[in-house]
Parts: C-alpha cells; structure tokens; sequence
C-alpha cells in the first residue's frame, strides 16, 4: 500500500534505519523502447571532459520501498565481431549464462581465460529519482525530476554519508526531502575515463520549506521497480544462444568453434551454476555512465 505524503514527512526519521537495512541485503531495466529514454538525465562535459552539476537524491517513489535500484549488464565484442549488449539476469536473483561462462573461465587457472573473464565481465549500474537543483549547460532541466544512471564510486559516497566511519560524523540519509543534502556533482576526465572523487554532499538542508512543492517534487517521481520486472529481461535460453553466437562457441560451453581464443582446461560437460563475478577485480575502475550507449552504437 502506497503513503501519503503526510506518512512520508512523519515516517522522515525512521527512514535511514530502513535504507540501512536495504544495503544490507543488497550485500548479503528500463523501459523497452527505441529511442533514448527521455526520463534520464546525464550530465554534460566539456571538451575535456570536465562537468558540473548540483542535484538532489529523492526518496522512494510513491508505492515503493527503497529510492534506488542495482542493474547488472553485459556489454563486449566477441571474436565474431559481433556485440554482447544485455542485462544480466543475476540483477534479478536468477542464473545468467555470461556468469556462469566467466565462472568456468576463471575457476580454469589459466590467465588468459582469466584475462577474458575480466572483459566480459559484468557492469554495476544503480537508479534513482533525482531533483535537478542546477545544471549549468541545461537550465531548463532546473527544477525538473529526472532518473538518474549511476555507478558504484557515486553510490559509494551516498553509502558512506548514510554510514559515517568516524564518531564524529553524523548519519544522514541522502535522499530525504528534508533532512538530505544536495550532490556536487563534479567530473573530471582521468586517463580517458569520466572520475567522480571530487564529488561531494552539502550540508544537510531541506530540499525546500515549502510542502506543496515538496509533494509535487514526490509525486513526479518516476517508477523504479520496472527495472526488475521480469518481463523487461531476456529469457536465460535466449541470452545463451545470444552468447555462444557472439563467442563462437560450439554446443558445449567452453568447446570454442573456430575462435581466436583460449579453452579452459579440463572443461566440464556443463557451466557450473554459481557465478564468480563479484570474485573477479576489475581493469577499470571508473564510472562511465555512457558506456552502454557507446557500445550500443557500435554494435548498431
């Protein structure tokens, strides 16, 4: 059953408590269409790579629980030439043929294997409802409520001000309409890839004093929980047979046909069904909000 906005502004206190305990079992897609997705915003950069912007984080939309959601996805070329560009389907708590193909490779000892392994690796991508509060090169976007793709650095920091490490610091739950804090949002271009670090909150403040906009702001959330419905994902066989086209692979998994790439050593006859992915470090640590849609045009 959804809140009224009255809940929400009464329930505000509690609401980290809840947050925590969200993060906490998330440690134990958008909507199928042609064009871009006009309900998200990305930031803009100048030639060389550099971008401002102060937003703000929104709490949950109405009739949901938690204000952001974990997307997991694949996107890399093959030996074939041709391009793997698909949500994963441990996103949402099922098997997902890349993980189990990346397991097999990795738990080979082979490096080489390990060194695809590491380029087919799964992508981490979280989801809110954000509040633009300034946007130099658009300010026609100021004042509006967007969705908003970000990566781990950035919900780093959103996690670190919800769970201060020194006892000096006070918690703070970032998306709170009233007791959250704006976002600085500052990009820097370090070697070749979009970095985050010097992004930093404000102080904690009110988003407005003013409620009625405060609940207009609310109500003009976008929905996150289409992200994991289960309709916008592929089906596991369909991923498969996407994924042996891509890397050549014969019937068996492992089993390379006519592909310029190593095979695991003493291949089982099928994928083992656990993943290794979070075991696997990564070549890059950045975050590249547009990676999918640069892959995508190379693949389109």
């Amino acid at each position: 059953m959804s809140q009224s906005f009255e809940a929400l502004k009464k329930n505000s206190a509690s609401e980290l408590n809840k947050l925590t305990e969200a993060l906490t079992k998330l440690d134990s897609s958008p909507k199928k269409q042609n064009g871009p997705d006009d309900r998200i915003w990305k930031p803009d950069v100048d030639k060389a790579g550099n971008g401002y912007a102060v937003i703000r984080f929104l709490p949950a939309p109405e009739g949901e629980d938690v204000p952001f959601v974990r997307v997991w996805d694949h996107g890399f070329q093959g030996p074939t030439g041709q391009w793997y560009i698909e949500k994963s389907l441990t996103t949402i708590g099922q098997k997902d043929p890349v993980s189990e193909y990346n397991t097999m490779l990795w738990n080979s000892g082979i490096e080489a294997n390990k060194d695809l392994v590491r380029k087919y690796k799964r992508r981490l991508s979280f989801y809110s409802n954000i509040y633009i509060v300034k946007d130099p090169t658009r300010p026609e976007n100021e004042g509006k409520v967007f969705l908003y793709k970000y990566g781990k650095k950035i919900f780093e920091k959103l996690n670190d001000l919800m769970n201060p490490q020194f006892e000096d610091e006070k918690p703070v739950n970032p998306f709170d309409l009233w007791a959250g804090a704006d976002f600085k949002l500052k990009i820097r271009n370090v070697e070749g890839y979009r970095n985050y670090d010097k992004s930093e909150f404000d102080s904690s403040a009110p988003l407005s004093d003013d409620d009625s906009l405060l609940e207009n702001v609310w109500k003009s959330e976008h929905a996150l929980n289409e992200f994991t419905t289960t309709e916008n994902f592929k089906s596991y066989d369909e991923l498969k047979t996407k994924l042996y086209r891509v890397l050549a692979l014969g019937e068996a998994a492992g089993t390379v046909a006519s592909a310029p790439q190593p095979q695991p050593e003493a291949v089982a006859p099928s994928i083992p069904t656990t993943s290794a992915d979070e075991d696997i470090p990564l070549s890059s640590d950045s975050d590249d909000d547009d990676t999918m849609s640069f892959f995508q045009k190379l693949a389109e």
